[in-house]
């Protein structure tokens, strides 16, 4: 299964879910998808704006949970007024960003980042 398709799975597959990006750890999209409501919202180009943004602020959290002896982060959620972002760690190099809507279903996103983890790890 390609990139493109395990975004658009994880995409279609939880409500309120506007796109997903695949980032490199240098804060550079490797694949992107945004659903067809994003324009209609003023959030398609907030994705892999999101995973650029936030990428240093991982890093943070992750030498932050090394200090503390919390080991390896895995997975961070990120609520803010105009919608959620879900970053899901992939490997050492590279995430995995989700941003729904603020009523999106959380649950189903993070069940579906956690379910599609071995594709992507896969096709990597």
């Amino acid at each position: 299964m390609s990139f493109s398709a395990i975004l658009r799975d994880i995409v279609a597959g939880a409500d309120g879910c506007v796109g997903a990006a695949l980032m490199g750890s240098d804060g550079i999209a490797i694949e992107q998808f945004t659903a067809a409501g994003a324009a209609e919202l003023g959030l398609e180009e907030e994705v892999g704006s999101a995973g650029a943004e936030f990428c240093r602020v991982l890093e943070e959290i992750g030498k932050a949970s090394d200090a503390l002896g919390g080991g390896a982060v895995s997975e961070v959620v990120v609520s803010l007024a105009r919608f959620l972002l879900v970053f899901r760690v992939v490997d050492e190099e590279v995430f995995l960003v989700v941003l729904l809507t603020p009523d999106g279903n959380l649950g189903k996103a993070r069940y579906l980042l956690r379910r599609h983890l071995l594709a992507l790890r896969r096709e990597l």
